[in-house]
């Protein structure tokens, strides 16, 4: 059993406490490693996306159940809800990379927020780093280099597409670049987070909620073949939340995104969500956002 703590970083502001760098924005933000960043031993749950272009190897991710595979100019991505475990050692070099944190909700209607489940680097699924010549690092640098200098401008109605349009520009190189190195590569089928992961995406995607109501963790472990408690620990032990948290989390996530969309009304979310009565999801979301989905929804316009 792996005694290291877990960090929950929820928000890209916490994140940076962790470290020490200042927040420009509380949705967005670049971050860098150098030899000034003190080494840290640690493993840590995302609230957020996370890009990292690594020019240095020096250090081990633990991802999901698996070490993930990387290299010095390489490109490492997490996901919202996902742990990731870093094992810094205090002799060699200092690790030297610069990393694009960027929030869900950031993303709130615009396209690249209906996007990126395409993004399949972000995946659990996925444990191997994206390797770049050095051409190809220039080009993702030079992308978090226009981020961050528009970072440091005052925010003014511009800046959220700019920002954006430029997370766009990086993840499209950073796809090609996935589907160049993994072409040939077998779906990885032995990840139980991976499977799990999937399985609660295409449930939510299609109409399973209507056919069987709210995902339960029962459910997902029937699929998987283990019973609910084993796979309850095994998910708490790899991510720090429950299998019941980690559904929860993607629900919500959902439901915003539904919200977004004037063409539907609080019932019909809540039916596509597996909800018999809305009260219950309007409930259900105000325990999580704390605001109820009328709320929300009048916030996001």
């Amino acid at each position: 059993m792996n005694e290291t703590p877990i960090i929950q970083a929820d928000t890209i502001e916490r994140y940076n406490r962790v470290f020490g760098f200042e927040t420009r924005h509380p949705q967005v933000g670049i971050v860098r490693f150098d030899s000034s960043v003190p080494p840290l031993t640690h493993r840590m749950t995302f609230g957020f996306y996370a890009l990292f272009l690594k020019k240095t190897a020096n250090c081990r991710i633990d991802y999901g159940k698996t070490v993930y595979d990387f290299d010095d100019e390489t490109v490492v991505s997490f996901g919202p809800g996902q742990t990731v475990g870093i094992h810094q050692p205090e002799e060699g070099p200092a690790p030297d990379s610069i990393g694009l944190l960027f929030h869900p909700d950031f993303l709130h209607r615009t396209p690249l927020g209906a996007k990126m489940k395409h993004y399949s680097f972000f995946s659990y699924a996925s444990n191997e780093a994206l390797h770049l010549s050095t051409e190809e690092r220039i080009l993702i640098q030079d992308y978090m280099e226009k981020i961050a200098r528009e970072l440091q401008h005052p925010i003014d109605k511009f800046s959220k597409a700019l920002i954006v349009s430029n997370i766009e520009v990086l993840l499209n190189y950073c796809m090609r670049f996935y589907e160049r190195q993994f072409i040939t590569r077998e779906e990885i089928n032995h990840d139980t987070l991976a499977r799990f992961e999937r399985l609660l995406d295409d449930y939510l995607d299609s109409d399973a909620a209507l056919l069987h109501g709210i995902p339960t963790v029962r459910y997902f472990a029937d699929k998987i073949c283990l019973s609910p408690n084993y796979f309850g620990d095994l998910v708490k032990q790899q991510t720090g939340k429950t299998a019941q948290e980690y559904i929860q989390l993607k629900m919500i996530a959902e439901a915003k995104e539904r919200m977004l969309d004037p063409a539907r009304n609080i019932k019909q979310i809540a039916e596509s969500l597996g909800f018999q009565h809305p009260q219950h999801f309007v409930r259900f979301f105000k325990r999580q956002e704390g605001c109820t989905p009328t709320e929300f929804r009048t916030r996001a316009v």
